[in-house]
């Protein structure tokens, strides 16, 4: 799989990217991985890509020709159009769900928001869905997209050294991970549950799915709801309104 990330701190997503796992997994070609300075796009000799927004308003907004020309220049480098991801506080929120079913696409392009926000018109032009981490604001879309990178490449063949590694983890299931303890086996009075210890495979499948569900019901209920209802399909950003020729 190709992960790019079109952001104006390329240095900022490397150094997190060059790190312990996917770090390893991209020199190891498991997961191909690229960052793109937006700057580089620019026409501007400054190289200035934000501008004032039209009817006022607080902060700078990101200009729609770099980001445009930046993801234009990504798609050329590969042999078929990119799935294109805008982070934005706006779009849907981030799921294991949506980053198992996007671990299973060729290649993703993540375009990092920035300042007060980017001009829509190259979101409607370029996005294939915009996605969030959740109800709140960050400063900018670098965060959110290495989150998203992450949670996506560790999913791919390759990355961690067996499935095992992501499929016992919270969400996988649609549930909390259980609590879980390494040695010492008492710690500062806090004994490890005996049946961690009984080597009784069975009783601790049972346990661990057991205290999945006590953790999901005491903490996350709105997981336990959501199993029972069927996977909502992903939802895509709506085409933009075709443009007439004469424009």
């Amino acid at each position: 799989m190709r992960i790019d990330i079109a952001t104006l701190f390329p240095e900022m997503c490397e150094a997190v990217l060059s790190e312990s796992i996917i770090g390893r997994a991209r020199r190891r070609g498991s997961i191909e991985m690229h960052c793109h300075n937006i700057r580089d796009y620019t026409l501007d000799k400054q190289k200035r890509v934000d501008d004032y927004p039209y009817s006022g308003g607080h902060g700078m907004i990101l200009q729609a020709e770099p980001i445009y020309l930046c993801c234009r220049a990504i798609e050329a480098q590969q042999e078929a159009k990119p799935h294109v991801i805008f982070l934005t506080a706006g779009g849907r929120t981030f799921t294991q769900q949506r980053a198992r079913e996007l671990a299973q696409l060729p290649s993703l392009t993540l375009v990092c928001g920035h300042y007060e926000g980017i001009d829509e018109r190259v979101v409607e032009e370029l996005a294939d869905e915009e996605i969030s981490l959740g109800d709140f604001v960050i400063t900018g879309g670098e965060l959110a997209a290495l989150t998203v990178a992450d949670s996506v490449a560790r999913l791919c063949d390759g990355v961690l050294s067996c499935p095992e590694g992501y499929e016992d983890e919270s969400f996988y299931s649609g549930l909390l991970e259980y609590p879980q303890y390494t040695r010492p086996e008492v710690w500062h009075g806090r004994r490890v549950p005996p049946v961690l210890l009984s080597g009784h495979a069975k009783k601790i499948a049972e346990w661990k799915q057991e205290q999945s569900l006590q953790r999901t019901l005491a903490r996350r209920p709105d997981l336990l709801e959501r199993r029972r209802q069927p996977d909502a399909p992903p939802c895509p950003r709506a085409p933009a309104e075709e443009k007439n020729d004469s424009d």
